[in-house]
């Protein structure tokens, strides 16, 4: 298993997540993001859906978060990032900072 992995994420955050001025509640937040892994199974562009509606500022950049190493995401993030193949994406993924969409891109 690699010790570095890269990323790209879809982050939507809502009232009461770590660092959010969002103003969707938490089950707003959730409905959307599960709309939005609807959207990514229908053949929807994975950086398109971020720089359209990721919360995170990696959303302009398709939400590529680049390569990073264990230790240096939360934890439910990490584990989900390194248990997925290159190019597949994650179910929802729950953190203190909100819901994600992550796709593994190398």
């Amino acid at each position: 298993m690699s010790d570095t992995v890269s990323a790209s994420h879809i982050l939507l955050m809502h009232e009461g997540s770590a660092r959010s001025s969002a103003t969707r509640t938490k089950d707003e937040a959730l409905e959307l993001v599960k709309d939005l892994k609807t959207q990514l199974e229908d053949g929807a562009d994975f950086a398109e859906l971020a720089k359209e509606h990721s919360d995170c500022p990696s959303g302009k950049d398709g939400g590529d978060l680049g390569t990073f190493g264990k230790g240096q995401m939360v934890k439910e993030f990490q584990d989900a990032t390194f248990a997925m193949d290159e190019g597949e994406v994650s179910d929802v993924v729950e953190t203190d900072f909100g819901y994600h969409l992550i796709k593994r891109t190398g």
